[in-house]
């Protein structure tokens, strides 16, 4: 393994797994990407829907907490958190923080329409921290 990249966000459900799911597309099989959350959940809805619009499926991923995961597998730790507090990584590892507003929300006052645009907004922020990043 060249590279052990873990995506942290709380629920690990939109945020780390676009992330995970686009370094996967960008950085290819020379990487070991991984993604989890101090308060997993459920992959969303919209992040696999604005995912699958650009060829990556998530439909296969699940939110893991980030206690399962394997400090000898990460090289990297990126945080995604914004406003909330991001879970932390207790390995030795290079750490990133890119702070992405979390597109989920649970305003009714939302339409769906409303909701894809939040979720694209940080799907396309994060590739482009991705495609900026010196990996």
């Amino acid at each position: 393994m060249d590279r052990g990249i873990l995506f942290l966000c709380v629920a690990n459900s939109a945020r780390s797994q676009m992330a995970e799911g686009l370094a996967r597309l960008l950085l290819g099989a020379g990487a070991h990407i991984q993604s989890a959350g101090s308060q997993p959940s459920s992959v969303n809805p919209y992040a696999i829907e604005v995912m699958s619009e650009i060829g990556v499926d998530l439909t296969t991923h699940v939110s893991k907490a980030v206690q399962t995961i394997d400090p000898a597998t990460v090289k990297v730790v990126t945080t995604l958190c914004a406003e909330e507090v991001c879970p932390a990584f207790l390995g030795a590892a290079e750490r990133y923080h890119w702070p992405i507003a979390d597109p989920a929300s649970d305003d009714p006052s939302l339409s769906r329409e409303q909701m894809l645009m939040r979720f694209r907004e940080a799907r396309d922020a994060i590739r482009r921290k991705l495609e900026a990043h010196p990996w």
